[in-house]
C-alpha cells in the first residue's frame, strides 16, 4: 500500500461508475474518504467506499458549469472540511467525422473533458496551498499518441489536459501540491460500452479486441488496471513527481 493516504479526503469527478468508481473503491481501500461527484447517481460507489470502512459523500454536479462546481465545492467543504486529493476523471468519448462536427459538438467535449478540470481544480487548489499538501490527477488518453479518426474534439481536449497538467504543476509545486495525469488506452467501461463502434467493427467487443492487439499486453484494458496508478500518484511516495503523464495502456503508446 502506498504511503500517506489514511484519512485523506478525495474528490473524484465521474465517480458514479467506470474508471471513476474503480478509483473511488481503491482509494477507500487505501484509507481515503471520498466525495463522489457526478451528474449520475453515485449511490453504488458510495456503498463500495463505505464497505471499505471509509466515509462517502455523493454530490450531484455538472462539472462543466461554474455555479454547479461552486455549489459542489461548498457541499464538500461542509461535509469534509477540505479536499486533499482531486481526481478529474469525468469525460465523454463521442465519435464524429470532422467534416460533420459542429461547434456545439466541439464545445460539449471541451467543456466536459477540459473545462471541468480547470473548474474543479480551481475550486480546491486554494485550500491545498494553505495546507501545503495536495494531489491533483487528471485523465489524459492514449489517443493523443495514436492514429485516430473521428475524434478531433476528444484528442484536442486530452491534449489540453496534458498541457494544463504541465503548467499547473509548475504553479502549485512551491506549495507541496503535485499535478499529474494518467493516459489510459481504450478501457472497457460503461462509457465505452455504449459508444457506437468505429467503422469496420460490428460491435464494441470487436473494437476492444482489435485495440488489444496493438498493445504489448494483448488483453482488453479494464478500470482495475488503472487503480494502482492513481493510488501511487495520490500518495506520499509520489511527492517528487509532478507535471507528468503516466501511460497505462498495456504498452500501446511509448512516451
Amino acid at each position: 500500500m502506498a504511503k500517506g493516504h489514511k484519512d485523506k479526503i478525495a474528490v473524484i469527478t465521474g465517480g458514479a461508475n467506470g474508471i471513476g468508481q474503480a478509483f473511488a473503491k481503491r482509494l477507500a481501500e487505501d484509507g481515503v474518504h471520498v466525495a463522489i461527484v457526478d451528474i449520475a447517481d453515485g449511490a453504488a460507489t458510495a456503498k463500495m467506499v463505505e464497505a471499505a470502512g471509509r466515509k462517502a459523500v455523493v454530490v450531484k454536479c455538472d462539472v462543466s458549469e461554474p455555479q454547479s462546481v461552486t455549489t459542489m465545492a461548498q457541499e464538500v467543504k461542509k461535509q469534509f472540511g477540505h479536499a486533499d486529493i482531486v481526481v478529474n476523471c469525468c469525460g465523454i468519448y463521442p465519435q464524429r467525422n470532422f467534416i460533420d462536427m459542429t461547434y456545439d459538438d466541439w464545445r460539449k467535449v471541451m467543456s466536459i473533458n477540459l473545462d471541468s478540470a480547470f473548474l474543479v481544480s480551481s475550486a480546491f487548489a486554494p485550500a491545498m496551498i494553505e495546507r501545503k499538501w495536495g494531489r491533483i490527477v487528471n485523465m489524459a488518453s492514449s489517443t493523443l499518441g495514436s492514429v485516430t479518426t473521428g475524434f478531433a474534439h476528444y484528442v484536442a481536449s486530452k491534449g489540453g489536459i496534458v498541457g494544463f497538467t504541465r503548467a499547473l504543476a509548475g504553479d502549485l509545486a512551491p506549495y507541496g501540491v503535485t499535478v499529474n495525469a494518467i493516459a489510459p488506452g481504450l478501457t472497457r467501461s460503461p462509457g465505452t460500452l455504449v459508444r457506437t463502434p468505429r467503422a469496420g467493427f460490428k460491435n464494441m467487443d470487436e473494437e476492444f479486441e482489435a485495440v488489444a492487439q496493438l498493445q504489448a499486453i494483448k488483453r482488453v484494458e479494464v478500470p482495475e488496471d488503472l487503480v494502482g496508478a492513481v493510488s501511487f500518484l495520490t500518495s506520499d511516495d509520489a511527492a517528487f513527481m509532478t507535471g507528468q503523464t503516466l501511460s497505462v495502456d498495456g504498452g500501446r503508446v511509448r512516451r
